[in-house]
C-alpha cells in the first residue's frame, strides 16, 4: 500500500507540474501495483479504491492531453472490472461487496463523463450491454414465474 501511495503522490506532483509523460508513467505503475495486489490487500475498500483512483487519474491525465476517448477507456475499464469483481464467487465476500459499493461511484463518473464529452464506442457497449443483460434477466424471470416457455 505504501509503495502504491508514494507512486500516486509522485504522479500527482508531475501532473500538477504539467510533466504529463512522467505523470502517465507513474500512474501506470500505480495501476499495475493496484491490479497485482487487488486480491491480496488486507483492507478490501482500500484495494478497490486504489484501482479506482489509478484508473481515474489516468482518465484525468488523458483529458488534459485532449484524448477523451482514451479517458473513456479507463473509466469503462474500472467500472467493468468492479462489476465483474462484484459477481466473482472466488473473491472474498468483503472484496465483492467493496467492488459493488464503489461501482456506484464509477457509474456516476462514467455518466458525468458522457454528459460532458459524449459517448464513445466502449461507453456505448458497456452501458447498453448492461441494459440488455438486465432486460434479459427480467424477461427470463417473468417467463419462469408465469410458466411461459
Amino acid at each position: 500500500m505504501q509503495h502504491w501511495k508514494r507512486t500516486i503522490e509522485r504522479a500527482n506532483e508531475c501532473f500538477n507540474k504539467d510533466e504529463l509523460v512522467d505523470a502517465r508513467e507513474h500512474y501506470l505503475q500505480a495501476l499495475a501495483w493496484a491490479q497485482v495486489l487487488f486480491e491480496r490487500w488486507p483492507e478490501p475498500d482500500e484495494a478497490v479504491a486504489a484501482c479506482v483512483i489509478s484508473h481515474h487519474n489516468l482518465a484525468d491525465l488523458h483529458l488534459r492531453l485532449n484524448q477523451p476517448e482514451e479517458s473513456a477507456e479507463y473509466l469503462c475499464a474500472i467500472h467493468q472490472r468492479l462489476l465483474q469483481a462484484a459477481q466473482d464467487p472466488r473473491l472474498k465476500p468483503e472484496l465483492r461487496q467493496a467492488a459493488l459499493r464503489h461501482s456506484g461511484k464509477t457509474y456516476a463518473e462514467l455518466l458525468a463523463f458522457i454528459g460532458e464529452y459524449g459517448e464513445y464506442p466502449r461507453t456505448s457497449r458497456l452501458l447498453y450491454s448492461g441494459v440488455q443483460s438486465v432486460e434479459s434477466a427480467a424477461v427470463g424471470a417473468a417467463t419462469h414465474r408465469y410458466g411461459v416457455h
